[in-house]
């Protein structure tokens, strides 16, 4: 087998990745990688190096490696082996040629995969952070929202709103590893792909137009919704807000036609998890993140 490091991909270098995570989701029920590395991908990203793992010529591993990294510190990765070539090392060479290479590193496995904990345990990591994903039905009554008194909710306006979404957002996840670290560019990134929907995007605003919280909500399919960002400033947080902007995003699915909605929580949020089990929301799987 041959590791190379690249850069930048190549379109076909960047076909190969894709059809080999396609590979890897078909066979596992779950994306190996997230969203934002799918992101990463195209040629004008920046932050990423890539890990391609060959044999015979065929790409049967890869590893994206984020160096900007996490607010702690870490350069973060996430890799996959294709199905048809696994239990043959692919995956041990890949993790022991990113922790040759960043330092610190953490590695994510999504969908909390055996294959993935064995693999961890062999080679001296530990879990250090797991991301539950929460799912409940939506074809069952939901509890009206009741906004604070003074508040209305409104769709996102693109070219508009991106810079105080950011400053709400920042406030809101100031202690998320990733979460506090969207940017405007980030924003504007995310509204050029598919399922970007501004009727999606709820704004809570105050008497004066002023941003207090948002829902930005995600459809994966034409089934599945997500709770995809519930931001509240933390001037505005005690009163309910949360709460009845998350209900009024599940309204906005569940009125498209979605049957069903999932979120993902740190698995330490203990007030996060209470609200969503009175919610209805009940546990899926989860990512789990790991460190030597």
């Amino acid at each position: 087998m041959e590791l190379t490091w690249v850069e930048e991909l190549s379109p076909e270098q960047a076909d190969e990745v894709l059809r080999l995570l396609g590979a890897a989701e078909a066979a596992d029920g779950v994306a190996p990688v997230g969203e934002a590395v799918i992101l990463r991908l195209r040629p004008e990203a920046r932050g990423s190096r890539h890990l391609l793992a060959r044999a015979d010529g065929e790409l049967v591993g890869y590893l994206h490696l984020d160096v900007f990294g996490d607010s702690d510190g870490n350069e973060v990765a996430e890799l996959a082996v294709h199905p048809e070539h696994r239990r043959r090392g692919h995956g041990a060479a890949l993790v022991e040629a990113v922790a040759d290479r960043a330092k610190p590193v953490r590695i994510w496995s999504h969908g909390g995969h055996p294959g993935a904990e064995a693999l961890a345990a062999k080679l001296g990591y530990r879990k250090v952070r797991e991301l539950l994903r929460l799912r409940r039905p939506l074809d069952v009554e939901l509890p009206e929202p009741v906004l604070p008194a003074g508040v209305t909710l409104r769709s996102f306006v693109p070219g508009r709103d991106e810079a105080a979404v950011v400053y709400v957002n920042h406030r809101a996840f100031a202690w998320h590893p990733e979460q506090g670290a969207m940017s405007i560019e980030d924003v504007r990134e995310k509204e050029e792909q598919p399922w970007f929907d501004p009727a999606g995007f709820l704004l809570a605003v105050d008497d004066d137009g002023r941003l207090l919280g948002f829902h930005w909500t995600k459809a994966h399919t034409a089934e599945l919704g997500e709770v995809y960002v519930v931001g509240v400033d933390p001037d505005a947080q005690g009163g309910g807000l949360g709460k009845a902007i998350t209900l009024a995003g599940l309204a906005h699915l569940r009125a498209a036609g979605l049957a069903e909605v999932m979120l993902y929580v740190e698995s330490d949020n203990a007030a996060a998890l209470a609200v969503y089990d009175r919610l209805g929301f009940t546990r899926w799987d989860s990512d789990v993140q790991y460190a030597r």
